[in-house]
């Protein structure tokens, strides 16, 4: 499978209201594995970065000036991405962008010139719920070296990514398939390798984690002014008629 990892960078926050891309960075994973075959723009977006697009990705006017404009890359850039799965982090931000830039030059939206999108951060939240979800979190969390990372830039974002969307979805390809003897045939020939499983580690509490939650408890009969419900004892099982 072709995948892409992609990251944009921006004037600013509101394509409706005529910011643009400046920076487009892709990272190609075929089968899992980055190929190097990677593609990246800078823009001239024909206006200047509201300032605190600015401070987060530090492309300045000038920077930009002799750049290629959106219309003079989006051939490349379509032929790169044709018929890939992509990967994003916020997926709808990026694309709005990317649809927005398509929409001036005439084209159909983004997603109609790929295979489908995948929000790596709506992935990362159904794993982590309730916690920072945002790329520098997950390299934390999958111990992702970003220390290089004093400013966001669309490539060097798109590798990060990727590396997090490889350890996110590890799990995915777990399943060992194997054609040997010694396995378990399921229906329609295929035979699965039997892994034992790991042995289950029962912990006591010790003493002091025993008095800390009698202590517990006891503040819980307090505030009920009675017995809470974690000091019942369970019901004994009816004997079978």
């Amino acid at each position: 499978m072709r995948q892409i990892v992609l990251d944009t960078e921006t004037t600013g926050l509101n394509a409706r209201s005529g910011d643009r891309v400046i920076e487009i960075g892709c990272v190609e994973l075929f089968n899992r594995q980055l190929t190097g075959n990677n593609l990246h723009f800078y823009i001239n977006p024909e206006r200047d970065s509201e300032e605190g697009a600015l401070a987060v990705h530090g492309l300045t006017t000038e920077f930009l000036r002799d750049k290629p404009k959106f219309a003079e890359i989006v051939d490349a850039f379509r032929d790169y991405v044709r018929d890939a799965e992509i990967i994003i982090h916020n997926a709808p931000f990026d694309v709005g962008f990317l649809d927005a830039e398509f929409k001036l030059l005439g084209l159909a939206p983004f997603k109609e010139h790929v295979d489908n999108v995948v929000d790596s951060l709506q992935m990362a939240k159904e794993q982590h719920p309730g916690r920072r979800n945002s790329l520098d979190a997950l390299c934390d969390r999958y111990g992702i070296s970003n220390a290089h990372r004093t400013l966001h830039g669309g490539l060097l974002d798109a590798v990060l990514l990727a590396e997090v969307y490889l350890a996110m979805t590890r799990g995915q390809n777990s399943l060992t398939m194997d054609l040997s003897d010694g396995s378990e045939q399921q229906e329609g020939g295929v035979d699965i390798e039997l892994v034992p499983l790991a042995d289950v580690l029962v912990l006591a509490a010790s003493e002091e984690e025993q008095g800390q939650h009698e202590a517990l408890l006891d503040g819980l009969d307090k505030a009920m002014k009675g017995a809470c419900v974690w000091r019942a004892e369970p019901a004994s099982a009816e004997p079978a008629v």
